[in-house]
Formats: structure tokens, sequence, C-alpha cells
């Protein structure tokens, strides 16, 4: 394998955050990362923006300098300017990955632009398509959070059901009533299974929807972790040991990442998509997972049902077309 440096564009945003750290690590090179911070000059387009540092807070741009690096992986509009401006500061000897489509403004300064397939674009030469979004859960992700939270569900009856809540978005909102509806038929897969819930909500669920959600499951066992109850420590957050110990998962359509992420297990997988809070794209999206085998529509299903699936997860086909277009191996 090449011995070429690597830096990972982070910034603030989860799931951009588990898409580059996904990609960084299947790609099996050492890497370096670079925590980004943005002022309000980052809601600007990119076209005003340029290329250029501009709208990262000043503890974050000086970490950014010399040696460049020979390969940026990042995720997101709003570090490709900062991609960009590293490529110019290097001479253009940095190649730049992008995940997601970062607008056309300097499109083909990137050597590879990772683009979901239910975005439905064209082709170009340095696009690269792939189903749903990279992800960091793995076989090692997993069996580590399953050795650091085993026995502390042992109290919950199984079949253990993961009921991952994800919430508003900037077109859709996740209703208190989508969120006793979604309630009431994991409670009811879940108690008709003599089994348990284990529940998350996520920053983007409102406190109504996330109240509507706790007194429709009231009626079966459950372990509930609300939003913010990590206190900022990562090992707090039963994400990961969710799906690593559940026997079946139930997930909102309204995340690509969190789709993608639950599909990145061989569980059962279930998606609530009610019309009013699925987007055209992510109703794609959804079809193609379920026409694949990866997951089946929550909304009918009477009974948990057992199948397994092979894992998803396209931060290795990224990693692949990475190596072969920059001739790594």
């Amino acid at each position: 394998m090449s011995n070429k440096s690597v830096w990972l564009l982070i910034d603030d945003r989860a799931g951009n955050r588990s898409q580059v750290l996904g990609v960084g690590r299947a790609l099996g090179l050492p890497f370096e990362i670079k925590e980004i911070e943005y002022t309000a000059a980052a809601a600007l387009p990119n076209y005003m923006l340029m290329t250029s540092f501009s709208a990262v807070a000043q503890k974050s741009r000086v970490n950014l300098s010399a040696p460049w690096p020979d390969i940026v992986i990042a995720a997101g509009r709003r570090t490709a300017p900062v991609a960009r401006k590293i490529k110019e500061l290097n001479n253009g000897q940095t190649s730049l990955i992008q995940i997601m489509y970062p607008g056309s403004f300097g499109e083909d300064d990137f050597d590879l632009i990772c683009v979901p397939r239910h975005d439905t674009m064209d082709a170009a030469p340095n696009r690269f398509e792939i189903t749903g979004a990279p992800h960091n859960v793995t076989l090692q992700s997993l069996e580590a959070a399953r050795i650091e939270w085993k026995g502390r569900f042992d109290d919950l009856p199984g079949p253990l059901v993961a009921l991952i809540v994800g919430g508003d978005t900037k077109r859709k909102k996740f209703t208190p009533q989508m969120a006793t509806e979604l309630g009431n038929h994991a409670a009811g897969l879940a108690g008709d299974a003599g089994g348990s819930l284990l529940v998350t909500t996520s920053r983007r669920t409102s406190d109504d929807a996330a109240s509507a959600l706790a007194e429709a499951i009231k009626g079966v066992p459950a372990f509930v972790f609300k939003w913010g109850d990590a206190k900022g420590k990562i090992s707090d957050n039963p994400y990961m040991a969710y799906l690593a110990l559940a026997d079946h998962i139930i997930v909102t359509g309204d995340s690509v990442s969190m789709c993608s992420e639950a599909a990145g297990t061989e569980k059962p997988l279930y998606i609530f998509s009610p019309k009013k809070l699925t987007s055209h794209k992510h109703g794609l999206l959804h079809k193609d997972l379920y026409a694949s085998g990866y997951a089946r529509p929550l909304e009918g299903s009477k009974k948990l049902e057992s199948w397994s699936h092979k894992p998803l997860n396209a931060s290795f086909d990224i990693a692949a077309e990475i190596r072969k277009r920059l001739s790594l191996d």
C-alpha cells in the first residue's frame, strides 16, 4: 500500500463525520483528522466563498498548514472551498475526494465526487455513484460496542428491537402524531414477540415528538436514550450498541446516514417512512434498499420476521475506487 499522507476534514455534522471516518478507515492509510469549525460565512454559497479558508474559524484555520497532504477526504458543501484551497496551496498536488455533491462551482477540482444513486445525477468522469451513504459501522466497530455494552440490557426480555428515531428535516416535520404512530407500531411488534425496545432519539427530534413517542411505548419494556443524555461522552451513547445487540432494527427514513448505518448490520431492518416525512430522494433510497433485500417497509408489517442480508457500506466501494484511480495498490 502507498505511503501517501491523508487528511480527513471533519465538521460538526454527525452524518458527515461518520461518512468521512468510514472512508478514511476503509482506505487503510494512516490519516490525520482536521476538525473544522465554521464562522457565519459558511452559510454563503460556494461561488461566493470560492477557493478559500474564509468561512473557517481561526482556531481550526491554524491547523491547516504545510506540509500539505497527498489526499483530502471531506463531505458536504461547506468543506468544498476548504479542500480546494488546500489543493491550490499544494500547487495542485493534493487529490480531493468529496463525499456528496459539493455544488457545481469548482467541481472539476475534485478527483472523485461520490454521489448517492438516489440523487439521480448525470454521469461525469469524476463522479462515482454509491448506494446510501458511507459510514463507520463495521464488523470491528460492532464487536467493540458489543463488548463494551455486554450485560447492560440483560434485564430486558428478548427479542431486542432497536428503535432509532430521527426528526425534522429542512422541508419535513416529524410530528407528535407520527411519533405516536411509530411508537404504537414498534411497541406492538415488540410486545407481540414478548420482547423489548431499545430506543434512541436524535438532535432533530423535537421535545413534543419525543414525549409522544415515550407515551406510546409505555406498554413494553424499554431502554430509552434521549439525545443529549450522553453529557458529551461518546461512550455513554448506546447507538452502536443498539446496532450490535438488537435482534431487529426499526429506523425512521428521514436520514440517509441512519438508514445506511442500520443496513450496515446483517439484522432485519424496517424503515418508517410516512409520505409526509419522506422526500422524493429519500423515497428512492428506501425503494433501492427494499429491492436489494436490505430493508422492508414498517408500514404493513404485522409481526417481526427474521432474515439476513449482506452488510451495506459504501465506504469500502469508495475506498476501492480511490485506490484504483490514484494507483495506490
